[in-house]
C-alpha cells in the first residue's frame, strides 16, 4: 500500500500552493483559496483524507459549515458487521459528515477495513480501543497493553486509509493528580482516558502519547494523518464541567498544538461533554483563545444530565450554541446516549438532530449560503409547494409520511389550519381590491 511522501498539508500551504484538495474544498465552501490556505498555514483549518483512502476531502476550521460526525462501532455485547454497515448507509443519506468506529468487541480490524472500503465520507478511529482490546485478549489486562502495541495501532489504522484519529495526548500524572483533588461527581467518562488512566496507575508510568508525542508527531507526518487531541478528562456531568481538570489537559492540548504545528501535523482539539448552557459559549472561546483557533471538535455539549432517551434533543441544544459561539465539528449524539449500543434509528435520530444544530450554528455566523437554503423554504411555503418544502426537508420520508396519516381537505393546506389557513388566508385578502 503507497504511504504518504513528500511534504504534508501544512507545508504545502506554507509554500504558497493551491492543490487539487484545497481549491475542491474552497469551492465547496465558498471560500476564497488563498484564504483557505492561510488558514490551513495558520492550523485554523484542516483538510480530513488520508491519501490511502479515496473520498473528497474534508475542510473543517474557520469560515467553513459546521461539520457533524457520527460513531458507529461494535461492543462486546453486540457484534454485527451488517447493523453497523447498515448504520453507515443511514449516516450517509441523512447528512454527516464524517463517521468514526469505535468498535471494541468482534473482528475490529475487519469491521475497520469494511467501513473504509464502503464509506463515501471521512472516516476516523480511535486507535486506543484495538490495542487494548488485543492486550485484555492476548495478555489479561489492559494494563499490559506495551507503548508499542498503541504505536503500531495508530500506524496500522493510518497505513489503512484512516483520515483522522483521536489521540489521548493531555491526560498525563498530573491531571490525575488534579482529578483526585477536585474531587469530581464522575471522574473521567471517557473511555480512551480510563483505559490510560488505569494503564499509567497500573504501570507507574506517564502516558506514552504525552511522553513519546514526538514519536507520534514523526508518524503522523509520514501518513499526513489528521491527529484529535482527545478530552480524556472531559466532564461527565454539569457540576464537573469547567473545572480545574478540563481546563489542565485544555493547557496541555494548546502547547501539543504548538508542537505539532511546527511539526506540520494537523490538529483538531476536541471538547467538552458536559456543560452547562451558559457555560457553553466560555468553553468555546477559552479553546479558541488557548489553541489559537485551532478547530474545535465536541461532543454535543449536552446542557443537562437528565434527558436519558433524548440525549440528542439536550445535544443539539448545546451544539447550536456551541457551534455558533466557534466550534467547527459537532460530533452527534443518539437518543440511546447513556443507555446502550445505538440501532439503526437512533443513528438517524441523532444526525439528524446534529445537523439541525450544525445549520443552526451556520445561520449565527453567517455562513455563506446557510441563510438562503431558509429562505428558499420560506417562500416555498409561501407559494404552498409541499413537494418543495418535502425536497428541502432533513427527513423527506418522515415529512410525506405524518402529511398522509391526516391529509388535508385541500390539497394545497396542512390539516393543522386547514380552511383557515394563515398563508392562504392572507394571500387572498391582499389580492382583494
Amino acid at each position: 500500500m503507497m504511504k504518504a511522501s513528500g511534504n504534508t498539508r501544512i507545508e504545502i500551504a506554507r509554500q504558497g500552493i493551491i492543490t487539487d484538495e484545497m481549491k475542491h474544498v474552497a469551492e465547496e465552501e465558498g471560500v476564497a483559496p488563498e484564504e483557505l490556505a492561510e488558514d490551513i498555514a495558520q492550523g485554523r483549518t484542516v483538510i480530513s483524507r488520508n491519501r490511502n483512502h479515496d473520498i473528497k476531502p474534508l475542510g473543517i476550521g474557520k469560515g467553513l459549515r459546521t461539520k457533524i460526525n457520527a460513531n458507529i462501532g461494535t461492543s462486546r455485547d453486540r457484534i454485527s458487521l451488517e447493523e453497523e454497515m447498515e448504520k453507515l448507509d443511514v449516516l450517509i443519506q441523512y447528512g454527516a459528515d464524517a463517521v468514526m468506529d469505535l468498535s471494541t468487541g468482534g473482528p475490529i480490524k475487519d469491521i475497520r477495513r469494511l467501513l473504509l472500503r464502503k464509506s463515501t465520507i471521512s472516516v476516523g478511529t480511535v486507535p486506543i480501543y484495538e490495542a487494548v482490546a488485543k492486550a485484555a485478549e492476548d495478555r489479561g489486562s489492559i494494563a499490559k497493553m506495551s507503548v508499542d502495541d498503541l504505536f503500531d495501532a495508530i500506524e496500522g489504522h493510518a497505513e489503512e486509509g484512516v483520515d483522522f484519529v483521536t489521540v489521548h495526548c493531555g491526560l498525563t500524572r498530573r491531571t490525575i493528580e488534579t482529578l483526585r483533588e477536585d474531587g469530581r461527581i464522575l471522574d473521567i467518562v471517557s473511555r480512551g482516558g480510563a483505559f490510560l488512566v488505569e494503564w499509567m496507575i497500573y504501570n507507574d508510568r506517564e502516558n506514552p502519547l504525552f511522553e513519546e508525542y514526538d514519536r507520534l508527531l514523526e508518524l503522523s507526518r509520514k501518513y499526513d494523518l489528521t491527529l484529535s487531541l482527545g478530552d480524556g478528562a472531559r466532564p461527565g456531568c454539569l457540576s464537573d464541567a469547567t473545572d480545574r481538570t478540563q481546563i489542565d489537559e485544555l493547557l496541555t492540548l494548546g502547547a501539543l498544538r504548538d508542537r505539532a504545528l511546527n511539526a506540520g501535523v494537523q490538529v483538531i482539539i476536541e471538547g467538552p461533554g458536559h456543560v452547562p448552557l451558559n457555560q457553553v459559549e466560555l468553553n468555546m472561546k477559552m479553546q479558541k483563545e488557548i489553541c489559537k483557533g485551532a478547530p474545535f471538535y465536541v461532543l454535543g455539549p449536552l446542557v443537562t444530565d437528565i434527558a436519558m432517551g433524548y440525549d440528542h434533543i439536550a445535544a443539539a441544544i448545546g451544539g447550536a450554541v456551541g457551534g455558533a459561539a466557534g466550534a467547527d465539528f459537532l460530533c452527534y449524539v443518539t437518543p440511546s446516549e447513556h443507555i446502550r449500543l445505538p440501532g439503526i434509528e437512533d443513528v438517524k435520530e441523532g444526525v439528524i438532530a446534529s445537523k439541525i444544530a450544525a445549520h443552526a450554528a451556520d445561520i449565527a455566523k453567517g455562513v455563506k449560503g446557510a441563510i438562503e437554503i431558509d429562505n428558499e423554504m420560506a417562500r416555498r411555503r409561501k407559494a404552498l409547494d409541499w413537494n418543495g418544502q418535502i425536497e428541502l426537508s432533513l427527513n423527506p420520508e418522515r415529512v410525506k409520511k405524518w402529511r398522509a396519516e391526516v391529509p388535508p381537505g385541500e390539497s394545497r393546506v396542512c390539516s393543522m389550519c386547514g380552511e383557515f389557513c394563515a398563508i392562504k388566508t392572507v394571500e387572498e385578502a391582499l389580492k382583494k381590491k
